[in-house]
């Protein structure tokens, strides 16, 4: 009994010391139906042992004993019952998180061709629609960059579907970790599409803003066809039309998701710049309106004023409020803990499970854990697409087109480059230089 006890410790102290391993571990479902037979095998195991000690002691007339049994009791309540049903609820929470909200086949197969940089030239982009993808290794055994689209959008009972006011491109070198956050603004117009998207004649293009495009897929569900549902091709398509680049994948979280995240932690801390005023916030029910007022100076905020601080646009615009967004994205990171983590994972869990849509699929999480050593914030270039200096005009409501061949020329600038010398070459910041005087 001792072995077996010595051989557990010494596996547990190797696993644990391992942490991507863990994580691992923890991302895949069937590992995590093991860990619950193994932990249920180990509590079986335990109070065997408990029971064994007990009638030993029993057996020799010890003293103590005559605390049995209610001491017994309170002993194999609190020092074995507890720990395993701990394990087991963490476990039951991440297998239902995992199991319900990614995806269970991969639409994002290695490419059997490859994709042509953009040259600004005026030339037609790479078609990204009905490209032939071939089974292979991880999407990025080879691949030059990972991109991933990040989108929030502000759903409500007051609002007609889903619109997408919040669009980032992460895209990640998967050999050096080097990685750019690539701003798209929501009130772009006729962002071009590929090639067998849209159904509008005029041009290639969705004549809508560009926050609209997510909706145009389950309005119009046969003008984006692709290996997703309609309103992932579109707003991928379309992104990666405008960018010049494929998108491997997305992840849209609603504004209650983002208000639930940021109470599980506890809030977080924005040292604001300049007030920001809104006398008719809508809250993110999409119903009611309220006046919210953040004066300057290190503020704690709770997830509704966290989500107010990013989302808000009167008395600015939205390529301000772009900024703040990348801000509270920083501050988020860098103020989360793995202690805290840990404590307010089973409601951050419950909150996404609610507020959370991917097409990242369940095979990949591996991989994306391998990304994370690798990632340094210090190398992350953020490149955001505002006027004047990528717009080309105005459409005939007056809306914002985009400047394509600029767009896609500063993307490849940026994603060829290292992050020096695309901060160099472009006049960018790093995301540390974004938000001065964020560190707290």
């Amino acid at each position: 009994m001792i072995g077996a006890d010595l051989a557990l410790v010494g596996v547990t102290v190797v696993v644990a010391s391992d942490a991507l391993f863990v994580a691992k571990i923890l991302v895949q479902p069937r590992l995590l139906v093991l860990l619950m037979i193994l932990n249920l095998a180990l509590l079986a195991y335990r109070v065997w042992a408990a029971d064994d000690a007990y009638r030993s002691a029993k057996a020799a007339g010890a003293a103590g004993v005559r605390l049995a049994p209610v001491g017994i009791g309170l002993i194999v309540g609190a020092i074995l019952l507890i720990p395993h049903a701990a394990l087991a609820y963490y476990d039951i929470v991440q297998y239902n998180l995992i199991a319900t909200n990614f995806a269970a086949e991969d639409v994002a197969a290695p490419p059997a061709t490859t994709l042509a940089p953009a040259t600004g030239s005026g030339s037609p982009s790479t078609t990204f629609a009905g490209v032939t993808r071939a089974p292979g290794p991880a999407i990025w055994d080879g691949l030059e960059r990972l991109n991933v689209l990040l989108l929030g959008s502000d759903a409500g009972r007051d609002r007609r579907a889903i619109r997408t006011d919040t669009m980032i491109v992460v895209s990640i070198d998967p050999v050096t970790g080097d990685a750019a956050m690539l701003g798209v603004p929501r009130n772009f117009a006729r962002v071009p599409l590929p090639e067998g998207h849209g159904v509008w004649g005029d041009c290639q293009c969705f004549p809508r803003l560009l926050n609209d495009l997510y909706y145009a897929g389950t309005e119009r569900p046969s003008a984006f066809p692709g290996p997703g549902t309609p309103e992932e091709n579109a707003i991928k398509g379309g992104i990666g039309e405008l960018l010049g680049i494929e998108i491997h994948y997305y992840a849209l979280v609603t504004l209650d998701g983002f208000v639930g995240v940021i109470d599980a932690l506890g809030g977080v801390d924005i040292n604001v710049p300049v007030r920001i005023v809104d006398e008719e916030y809508p809250h993110e029910d999409g119903v009611t309106r309220e006046f919210v007022d953040i004066q300057p100076g290190l503020q704690h905020l709770d997830g509704h004023f966290a989500l107010a601080y990013a989302r808000i646009r009167r008395h600015a615009d939205d390529y301000a409020r772009m900024n703040r967004q990348r801000c509270v994205l920083e501050a988020v990171l860098e103020q989360s803990n793995p202690v805290e983590l840990l404590f307010a994972y089973p409601r951050i869990a419950g909150v996404l499970s609610d507020a959370l849509q991917t097409d990242i699929p369940i095979s990949r999480l591996p991989d994306f854990i391998d990304l994370l050593p690798k990632i340094d914030g210090e190398r992350i270039v953020t490149l955001r697409f505002i006027p004047p200096t990528y717009l080309a005009g105005f459409d005939a409501n007056g809306n914002n087109t985009p400047d394509v061949d600029r767009i896609r020329q500063d993307v490849q600038t940026v994603l060829s480059l290292s992050p020096a010398d695309a901060v160099a070459a472009l006049g960018i910041s790093a995301l540390e230089d974004a938000c001065p005087g964020q560190t707290v």
